[in-house]
């Protein structure tokens, strides 16, 4: 089969390469997934878990990417709940050969069904973007109606994501990106937008819930504007800063099957709109990601046509 490996960390993506490897074998509890679409986030070739295993040993070449939508084409001894022929899509194991392959095995409670009128590519957008929102705001933000958000890179894969799901749950959103994010981020549901380049982050006022994937002097001015009993809730790594009267959380996100099913049903019936940006076939993909322009939006690799 085809897929894309990386054997070097220093090169970032310009190490990645379009090579042949042997079709995976399913495990105990595994499903083997022919990938008709791979999401792809560019930040996986600094964790960790890309080239080494759980006990710390390397395992290059390996396959990067995590999100998926495809085929189950066969079953490991023991799996339950999926079936083959099944469209499914979902989140790979952080420590094993991911997505950007043709076929990938992985754990059959990481993936979820995905309804026959859900394209592949919509599919592989959700997973990490749609947990990450989801997880952050109800599980560790606890997010309720008529609270305030500060939703950072509103106008991003997760970010898009935070401000829909927070509208939705009666929330007031505020989303921060560059000057050039404004519209897309009102447009997602943004209630109002900061420019983080010009406009004073602190006019904002106090907030209940700070959704920060930036990190640094931002995430610091923002727990500072972070009410009593309200959270922080942060992707990049243990947070520096903390509110004075609040909680600090750092995450990462995990599957879940049940929290994936209400993801896709909101873009079913129109609550959830993706944020897609960049699109490539497998042949091309190794280009896209070195592509010199900034990226909108989730990258989508079409693996499967």
């Amino acid at each position: 089969m085809k897929a894309i490996v990386v054997t070097d960390q220093a090169s970032g993506t310009a190490g990645m390469k379009l090579v042949e490897r042997l079709e995976p074998q399913p495990a105990i509890n595994d499903v083997v997934v022919q990938v008709h679409a791979s999401g792809f986030v560019s930040t996986e070739l600094t964790w960790p878990s890309t080239w080494t295993d759980r006990v710390d040993r390397e395992r290059t070449p390996s396959i990067p990417g995590h999100e998926l939508a495809g085929v189950v084409t066969a079953l490991g001894y023991g799996t339950t709940g999926l079936s083959v022929g099944q469209r499914v899509f979902g989140l790979a194991d952080w420590y094993r050969d991911g997505t950007l392959a043709e076929y990938i095995a992985m754990e059959s409670r990481n993936l979820a069904p995905l309804p026959g009128d859900v394209d592949f590519t919509v599919g592989a957008s959700l997973p990490i973007s749609g947990l990450t929102a989801w997880q952050g705001l109800f599980q560790h933000g606890r997010l309720q109606a008529g609270q305030s958000v500060l939703a950072h890179g509103a106008a991003g894969a997760v970010g898009s994501m935070v401000t829909q799901l927070a509208r939705e749950a009666g929330a007031y959103v505020i989303g921060t990106g560059r000057a050039a994010d404004r519209q897309k981020a009102l447009d997602f549901g943004a209630n109002e937008f900061v420019d983080l380049d010009k406009d004073a982050l602190e006019d904002v006022g106090g907030v209940d819930l700070v959704f920060d994937v930036i990190g640094g002097d931002i995430q610091k001015r923002s727990a500072a504007l972070i009410r009593a009993g309200g959270t922080l809730v942060t992707v990049v790594g243990p947070p520096d800063a903390r509110p004075a009267n609040g909680l600090a959380i750092d995450f990462v996100v995990e599957a879940d099957r049940a929290q994936l099913s209400e993801i896709v049903q909101r873009v079913r019936d129109g609550r959830l709109r993706t944020n897609i940006g960049t699109v490539s076939a497998l042949d091309d993909a190794v280009a896209s990601f070195n592509a010199t322009e900034r990226r909108a939006g989730k990258t989508v690799i079409r693996v499967h046509p």
